[in-house]
């Protein structure tokens, strides 16, 4: 069992931060392809351990729910809603995580730290992703539905990660496999045919690496063996990180309402993430 598995939650967000800079250069391309091809190449990350990829169908179903269900979901709400909004309903996945964790893991208890630093959080992350301009209307509603789905979908799906029983990381590969097939069937129904060049080809290579690929391992990896509260309120930190780098990249800029952002991020992590303190112990008489 790892010593350390907020190390591993830490990797993934730090993987999945690189998601829109990398996102950004194949815009081009259709969305499910390119989520096909990426969990494709991700899949192979873990192809020198096939064997362990035959699992329970229980836990294959799960796999394919998670990677699959989030992303088929996310991208018909941003067929059907603005993006901005869109994006910030799918942001409820961390609050999710730590709000559903007494439903879905016996055992946990939520305290009044771990709500107070999933609602800083979500504030601070509402801001990094709208800016602080954020215009909800109903015609929009099927799509802002999807969107709050596909949160559900990716945090019970992390939930459920602790409740399966014992498998292999490495089958995380053929839950990429099987979810990157899917994907790539939805790109031959709904979208154009693409054309990637080399470039767009070695950018894909990199997601199905990084934030489309090696993340999930990681990912799977902290959540088993974690504490999904505290992971919860640390995931909070991916848009701001994804920010930073996109600043970094000359994609993006920071201001004061981004400063701010980060202030409430870094605390509602920090609140979430502290070790709890032992009860204090009874005095004799």
């Amino acid at each position: 069992m790892p010593r350390h598995p907020t190390l591993f939650a830490a990797g993934a967000i730090l993987l999945w931060a690189s998601l829109a800079t990398l996102g950004a250069l194949n815009r081009s391309l259709p969305p499910f392809f390119v989520v096909g091809i990426s969990l494709c190449i991700g899949s192979l990350l873990s192809l020198h351990r096939i064997r362990d990829w035959k699992v329970a169908p229980a836990t294959l179903l799960v796999g394919v729910y998670g990677l699959f269900g989030y992303h088929f979901l996310l991208f018909f709400a941003f067929r059907l809603a603005p993006a901005l909004e869109a994006n910030l309903l799918n942001y409820l996945w961390p609050l999710l995580i730590v709000m559903l964790s007494p439903l879905l893991i016996p055992g946990t208890q939520l305290t009044r730290r771990h709500i107070a630093g999933g609602l800083l959080g979500f504030v601070g992350a509402a801001l990094i992703v709208t800016g602080g301009k954020l215009s909800l209307s109903q015609q929009y509603l099927p799509g802002y539905l999807l969107a709050i789905a596909a949160a559900v979908v990716w945090s019970t799906f992390s939930l459920l990660l602790k409740r399966l029983p014992s498998f292999p990381s490495s089958a995380m590969g053929g839950f990429c496999l099987l979810s990157g097939l899917l994907s790539l069937a939805c790109h031959a129904l709904f979208e154009p045919a693409a054309r990637p060049d080399a470039a767009q080809w070695a950018t894909l290579l990199l997601l199905g690496l990084g934030p489309m690929g090696g993340a999930f391992f990681l990912w799977e990896r902290a959540l088993r063996h974690g504490d999904p509260r505290r992971i919860g309120s640390l995931s909070y930190a991916t848009p701001l990180l994804s920010t930073l780098l996109l600043t970094a990249s000359g994609r993006g800029e920071l201001n004061q309402l981004a400063l701010l952002a980060i202030l409430l991020i870094l605390g509602g992590a920090l609140l979430g993430t502290l070790p709890e303190r032992p009860a204090p112990k009874a005095q004799p008489l």
